[in-house]
């Protein structure tokens, strides 16, 4: 008896203990990270003797950090690439019947160090040009024989639309075998865009400086890569190879430099080879966007060629926001990895007021700040929100394409979100892994438990909750005239989030579907969409790599002829005219002045709305 009292007393001593120094709960951890092992889905897909080589040939590739990338020109007309060649080259090996093509062409340039591409059309190489590479020496890094590396980039101009052309490069072992790029017609055309192939995230071992480390990556990256040339090889199969280009949502491999070991650059390079290995790329340029995996390696940079890229939004290690046109339409790509928002603001007006003939406007980033899976309730995602939409609304933007959280979701159209407070980064840390904790004995989930509820009587659950309900955004959301599966003339932007192309890693969704979100969807498999734009609409399909089923329906923007989306520009850029009144004549001014009082009161008239919208 006295025993079993003591043992009460101790406990009851104990809780008391708990209860005045506010010791918080411990939970266990979210659930783990979902992946697609490269074998089964090559099973699922058919693919099997496909994985089976690729196996072997990993083997051979994996220390060649000579893969070439292609990305969009300025415009249909150019098209840019970058490679890595050793510092000591070798044409022992190159490929002579190139070889004497460059030197007829280019007899001046034959024992030019300087690496150099060769593109023309057809097989013939018809009308050829060569280029010598612009060279940046690659810092910090070299392979585990000790060779240094350069970067080598190159922009071939008098591109045509719908011819099919051969280029190729010196690696630095000799003139490579050509390979085709078709283009296509800039009138109607189809981009894939894709969210974190991140190459190598399905390895378990990240970060660790051992020899199980090294193993386990150069059996990730194996893996990732082959899901991401599946992807790839599924697009391009469903357009019936009519793909302009792909736009990625950023993170294109794993490991960052600080959380390398020792910090050493060099641990990406096997992953940026497994990116740039599926043999789809060798002909499909891809417009990247800088994702925080990316960001504090200039490696980044070194294998990337983007065209009218900007110090505008640079954090200083991998450069800052660029654009390109293609057709009538303006894609922004954003390095929202520098939150310096006024600079990415001074970009967005610039590249819109100098491309005013494009309908479309495309923005990417990579944050997630209208998805609806791990990320997506972080205040650092929110807070990025509410800086840039209205930057985005005053330049009518289209649509939005983000990455970061590894699961599919579409925004309802969106116009005039509202932040109600101000909170910090981390302010909901413990409530974040709180709600998604998923017991002691955690199971991959594809949606999250949602352990807080809303009758808790803990105050900083109520506090999290009202956050919550805060960014649900529901007075945000556009009551839009609709045509079958299309929105027409809407005032607001779609936001689109997209899953994980390779399947190296997949995220949670959060418990509460935002009211903000049209459609959501995670079922632990790569996903990928098509973007279709005509003149007057853009239409976006998004499908799962391994069955090619449709994951949400059909969603379409489209512009009437009465659309008035540059309406803002417009008038900003007439105002210089006002300024210069006296260069003009009377009758000439009169007519300006006329049609400038005109729109401004159309575009009043939108304000109105969007007021509207904004109160109900």
């Amino acid at each position: 008896m006295r025993s079993n009292w003591r043992k009460q007393m101790m406990i009851s001593a104990l809780a008391l203990t708990l209860s005045a120094t506010n010791v918080a709960p411990v939970f266990a951890s979210a659930a783990p990270d979902g992946k697609t092992n490269a074998a089964d889905i090559a099973q699922t897909m058919g693919t099997t003797a496909q994985w089976n080589r690729w196996e072997k040939e990993w083997e051979t590739l994996k220390n060649d950090w000579t893969q070439i990338s292609l990305s969009p020109g300025s415009n249909a007309t150019e098209l840019n690439f970058a490679w890595y060649t050793p510092k000591k080259i070798n044409d022992d090996n190159s490929n002579a019947a190139v070889q004497a093509k460059v030197q007829a062409i280019s007899p001046e340039q034959k024992n030019s160090n300087v690496p150099k591409l060769i593109i023309g059309e057809g097989r013939n190489m018809k009308n050829a040009k060569v280029y010598e590479a612009e060279q940046t020496a690659v810092k910090d890094e070299q392979d585990n024989n000790g060779e240094t590396y350069n970067s080598n980039k190159v922009t071939a101009t008098g591109i045509k639309e719908n011819k099919t052309y051969y280029y190729s490069y010196d690696n630095g072992n000799g003139y490579t075998k050509p390979a085709a790029y078709t283009t296509k017609s800039t009138n109607n055309f189809s981009f894939a865009f894709v969210g974190d192939p991140q190459i190598g995230s399905s390895n378990e071992l990240k970060g660790k400086d051992t020899k199980e480390f090294y193993d386990a990556q150069s059996n990730a990256v194996k893996s990732d890569a082959f899901n991401w040339s599946s992807t790839l090889n599924a697009a391009l199969e469903k357009t019936n190879d009519q793909l302009s280009f792909v736009v990625s949502a950023g993170d294109q491999i794993q490991t960052t430099k600080k959380k390398s070991p020792n910090k050493d650059a060099s641990k990406s390079e096997i992953e940026y080879t497994g990116y740039l290995s599926p043999e789809a790329l060798k002909s499909l340029p891809v417009a990247t966007t800088v994702g925080n995996h990316d960001a504090d390696n200039a490696n980044y940079t070194y294998h990337f060629n983007r065209t009218n890229a900007s110090e505008l939004g640079s954090n200083k290690v991998v450069g800052g926001d660029y654009y390109f046109k293609y057709g009538n339409a303006l894609f922004i790509m954003l390095n929202t990895q520098d939150t310096n928002v006024a600079e990415h603001k001074q970009f967005i007006e610039q590249t819109v007021a100098a491309n005013k003939d494009c309908k479309w406007r495309i923005v990417t980033l990579h944050q997630d700040i209208y998805g609806s899976a791990e990320h997506s309730n972080e205040p650092e995602i929110t807070n990025l929100r509410y800086q840039l939409t209205p930057i985005f609304e005053q330049n009518d933007i289209d649509t939005v394409l983000t990455g970061h959280d590894h699961a599919y979701s579409r925004s309802k159209m969106l116009l005039g979100g509202t932040k109600a407070n101000d909170y910090t980064d981390d302010e909901f840390d413990a409530e974040l892994k709180k709600d998604m904790d998923a017991g002691e004995n955690p199971t991959t989930k594809t949606v999250a438990p949602g352990n807080i509820k809303n009758d808790s009587t803990d105050e900083k659950d109520q506090k999290y909750l009202t956050y919550l309900k805060s960014i649900m955004d529901e007075k945000a959301i556009e009551t839009v005239k609709k045509q079958g599966s299309s929105v027409i003339n809407p005032e607001g932007v779609l936001y689109m989030t997209a899953g994980s192309s390779s399947g190296s890693k997949y995220y949670d969704l959060v418990p509460r579907q935002q009211t903000y979100i049209a459609h959501r969807w995670q079922e632990d498999v790569p996903t990928y969409s098509v973007v279709d734009v005509t003149e007057n609409s853009l239409t976006i399909n998004t499908y799962r790599t391994d069955n090619d089923e449709k994951i949400d329906e059909t969603f379409s923007i489209t512009k009437s002829k009465g659309d008035t989306t540059s309406l803002n520009v417009e008038i900003k850029a007439s105002e210089s005219i006002v300024k210069q009144k006296d260069a003009y004549t009377t009758e000439s001014y009169r007519v300006f002045e006329q049609a400038l009082t005109g729109a401004k009161e159309v575009a009043a008239d939108k304000k109105q709305q969007k007021m509207k919208l904004k109160m109900h």
